[in-house]
């Protein structure tokens, strides 16, 4: 009972679930992973070494992978090993791949929490803007007109251009997000400023909508419309009635944005040579390497699930609706 003890309310029931979910979903992410790659034309050590291998050069890999043995097995030993933390070892670099991951997924926790530092902020003000301007006026038609763009440009196309002028035309910014030569906290924050840029032009777009939208409809409330009668400015209805009502899709849009930056920060990373966890996997697939494609695969999809987890439980906990429907 002691054990169960901080999973008897509601809220820690949820959290018990979430876990278990969590957990499944990563054993599923395994067998596709695994079997996605077992199953592709000819085994592994011919698409690694190419058709002009030798007998011999094919036979040592394939016992160093263990090819001679069932697949069935190899995808229990692969299994059991992540258990352990033994994702193998990468083909290319000659080094275990968990260090090697691991490394570069701090690189891009660290290009996603910079982008969300900026982008919850800069989404729910920029949606508060738009609802709280003339309706069909300029502000919120050129507001309307920048969130379609942001939802319909693809990240590598924004990125792209962000390189053409920022970085080449005007040389403000270098081209390439080369973490690893930084110096200093400066000289990393101007690394990152591009890639940062690109992220939160994406992901900013559906937030400010949907906040707009929400704030639109409360703001057409009889508890609004009864707080502005009381003489109070329009930033205070905004902010203190309007705002803490209306958070509530804004919260589920950025969580959803939160789980997008692990996948979709692999073409971001691809763009500006970020030596993040998305470029590693890019470069273990050009390089054939089996083991390193299958724990890069592994890391991006546990962070992916990990983030979907925690931004699932912040929402219900922030929102009200959702405590009391526990309840």
């Amino acid at each position: 009972m002691t054990l169960l003890a901080p999973f008897a309310g509601p809220v820690g029931r949820l959290i018990a679930r979430r876990l278990v979910f969590a957990v499944l979903s990563l054993l599923a992410v395994a067998t596709i992973v695994f079997w996605a790659i077992e199953l592709l034309p000819g085994d592994a050590a011919q698409r690694i070494l190419g058709r002009e291998a030798t007998p011999q050069a094919l036979d040592v890999l394939r016992q160093r992978l263990h090819l001679y043995d069932p697949a069935s097995l190899r995808y229990l030993r692969w299994l059991v090993g992540l258990l352990h933390g033994d994702f193998g070892i990468s083909l290319a670099a000659n080094r275990p791949v968990l260090p090697y991951v691991v490394d570069r997924l701090d690189n891009t926790l660290l290009l996603a929490t910079a982008a969300l530092i900026i982008h919850i902020p800069l989404s729910i003000g920029l949606g508060l803007v738009a609802a709280g301007s003339r309706r069909n006026g300029l502000l919120d038609t050129l507001l309307s007109v920048a969130v379609l763009l942001g939802m319909s440009v693809p990240e590598f196309v924004i990125g792209i251009w962000l390189v053409a002028w920022l970085a080449t035309a005007w040389n403000w910014f270098p081209p390439l997000a080369l973490i690893d030569q930084a110096r200093s906290a400066w000289q990393l924050i101007v690394f990152l400023t591009l890639p940062v840029i690109t992220l939160n032009l994406v992901m900013t777009a559906y937030v400010v909508r949907q906040t707009r939208s929400s704030m639109i409809d409360i703001l057409q409330s009889d508890f609004v419309r009864a707080a502005s009668l009381r003489g109070l400015s329009r930033g205070q209805v905004l902010l203190r009635h309007a705002l803490p009502s209306a958070i509530g899709p804004a919260i589920n849009a950025i969580a959803l944005n939160a789980g997008w930056l692990i996948g979709g920060i692999v073409v971001v990373e691809a763009v500006f040579n970020y030596p993040g966890l998305g470029r590693l996997l890019v470069e273990a697939i050009g390089n054939h390497d089996v083991p390193l494609v299958q724990g890069a695969a592994m890391a991006l999809s546990a962070a992916y699930i990990v983030v979907n987890l925690i931004a699932d439980i912040a929402v219900t906990l922030l929102n009200p609706k959702l405590r009391t429907a526990l309840a």
